[in-house]
This record gives C-alpha cells, structure tokens and sequence, in this order.
C-alpha cells in the first residue's frame, strides 16, 4: 500500500511541487493550506509523515505540532523559510524529527522523506501497518479490513472487501473483467462475467448512496470498472 504523507503549507505553488514530486515517488500526498484544516486533516486521517511549515494562518506550525504530539509519534518534517538556530531548537524541542530550510532542493527534500518513513518503519511496524485508504465518505482499513461509510462500519465479505480494496489501491485506473478476475480471485480468468458483476452489484448496494446511478464503482462501457473519488 502506497505510504501516505500530509503537507501543510500556506505556499500554493510550493505544495503543488512537492505533491508532483512526492506522487511520482509513489507516495499518496493530501496538501492542507492552514493549520486549522491541516490539523483537522491529520486526525480524520491515516498518514505515515506529516511536512509542516511553522508560518502557517490561523493556527502555527508550532501550534499544530504540538497537537500531533499529544497522540502521535508519527514523523515530522518541518519546513521555514527562517535561517535561525532558534527557529530550528524549539521545533526540535517539541518534538519535530527533522528540518529543512527553504529553499531546498528537490533531492534533499525526497531523501529527507525516506530517511524518516524508513525510520518510523523499523521502529513502529505496528504503526506502518494500520494503514487507510479514504475515498469520499468511505474508510478502507487493510490491517482491520473493515470499511466505515460516513462513520458507520460496513458489513462486507471478505470478496467484496478485496474487490473495494484492489480499486482503492489504484483510483481511476481502469480495469478489465479479466484483470479484476486475476488479481482479486487470484486464478486464471474462466470467462465468468456474471460471477464479477453479481459482486459488483452486491458491492454497490452496500457503499452506494443510489446503486444505480453510483459514484465509487463506475462502469466503463465496452472496457471494465473503475474507481472514482478524490483519495485522501
């Protein structure tokens, strides 16, 4: 499952560069431009790193960290755009794992990043393996496979999970019966449409607010079925 990272910044352009280059790492990024939204993000959320810089509106970079850190040992990037020594010791001091200042290069920045996701990994496995995945108002949970609806647990199988579950690991991407057939039943495709669209269907009814007009599972004619909604 790709790792999740939340960058919190009142910088538009920066936020969109570093989400481009983090996604073309292969990490899942959601971008929050204040520390109010930003911190609200963190705790409806799963994430595995949180990059955070200090000048933020409405509530500071310190001011959000230290609400992390009363429930969280997940790691930190702090990001500034001040060269001070103390600047950086009262960040670290509150429990921020590392700091850039700006600017920064690309490189460093993403070798950062691995530095503390390889880190947090060796020292909470735990923590890197309660992973979600939120698509609109659904909560998909590998380690638990439990789905949650607008707060409210589903009641799947185990085939309707793992389907949910393979087109959430690749949002937008479409896939033919063929591919579905492989990676979910994990055998050789027998030409059993029926078997696929009956789970579909069942799947629908269950994460669907109109199974027959949805907005999560959509067909594409003469192709297969994909996953729409914004990833969290």
């Amino acid at each position: 499952m790709k790792q999740r990272i939340l960058i919190i910044d009142d910088d538009i352009d920066l936020c969109r560069l570093l989400k481009n280059n983090l996604e073309q790492e292969g990490y899942c990024v959601c971008t929050c431009y204040n520390g109010v939204i930003g911190l609200c993000e963190f705790q409806k959320n799963n994430y595995q790193l949180v990059v955070l810089d200090i000048m933020l509106p409405l509530k500071n970079g310190y001011e959000v960290l230290s609400k992390i850190r009363e429930n969280s040992v997940i790691p930190v990037l702090m990001l500034t755009a001040k060269d001070s020594e103390g600047d950086k010791v009262s960040g670290l001091r509150m429990g921020a794992d590392d700091y850039l200042t700006k600017p920064f290069s690309n490189s460093e920045f993403l070798a950062r990043i691995a530095s503390l996701l390889r880190r947090y990994t060796i020292f909470n496995p735990s923590n890197h393996l309660e992973q979600s995945i939120a698509v609109g108002g659904l909560v998909i949970n590998s380690s638990r496979r439990e789905v949650h609806k607008d707060g409210v647990l589903l009641e799947l199988t185990a085939k309707e999970f793992d389907l949910l579950f393979f087109f959430a690991e690749n949002p937008g991407k479409v896939f033919t019966k063929k591919q579905i057939y492989r990676a979910v039943w994990n055998e050789e495709y027998a030409f059993d449409d029926n078997n696929i669209m009956v789970h579909i269907r069942r799947l629908r009814k269950k994460i669907e607010d109109n199974p027959e007009n949805p907005n999560y599972i959509l067909t594409v004619w003469g192709v297969g079925y994909k996953l729409s909604g914004e990833i969290k």
